[in-house]
């Protein structure tokens, strides 16, 4: 299953579009994914697994009109400094603790309307600068290789589905 979270997204695509995988798997392997590893590594800080299988199999339920969508179904974790409707976005700062956008950013609404599905958002320094992923929100993302160093900024939530 873990094979799954380590294969490129263009051939995840491929394997959704010509049915070899559903969006439904994906989405699955990725959750399972983030919940063994991100304990470890705090690198998503804002975890929808429920809200993304729904939309994963909703994409496959109407997969006839969404076949055309090059991302096909494929999950994305949004930095949490994106706006994303209805979902807390605080850029890593306390002013922002509680803060949730009433609008998409624009990254956000075409990545969905090509298909992508948001599985959550990842950590960053305040305010995206800063060499090293740490805030005083949701705290340090570890370096999924070696967690006695640093994950690096500003995209250190990214590393999740860097580390098998």
């Amino acid at each position: 299953m873990t094979d799954i979270c380590f294969t490129p997204a263009r051939k995840l695509a491929q394997l959704i579009h010509a049915r070899k995988l559903s969006a439904t798997e994906v989405m699955k392997a990725f959750i399972a994914q983030v919940e063994r590893t991100n304990p470890k590594v705090n690198a998503i800080v804002t975890f929808l697994p429920e809200a993304a299988l729904s939309a994963a199999r909703k994409f496959d339920k109407n997969f006839k009109t969404n076949k055309a969508r090059p991302l096909a179904g494929l999950p994305i974790a949004y930095k949490d400094n994106v706006p994303t409707k209805g979902i807390r976005t605080t850029s890593g700062s306390p002013i922002y603790k509680d803060h949730v956008p009433k609008e998409d950013h624009l990254l956000v609404e075409r990545l969905t309307a090509a298909g992508a599905i948001t599985l959550g958002k990842t950590n960053l320094p305040e305010f995206a600068a800063g060499s090293h992923t740490f805030n005083l929100v949701f705290g340090a993302t570890l370096n999924p290789y070696d967690q006695s160093k640093s994950a690096g900024g500003s995209s250190g939530g990214a590393a999740l589905f860097d580390w098998s």
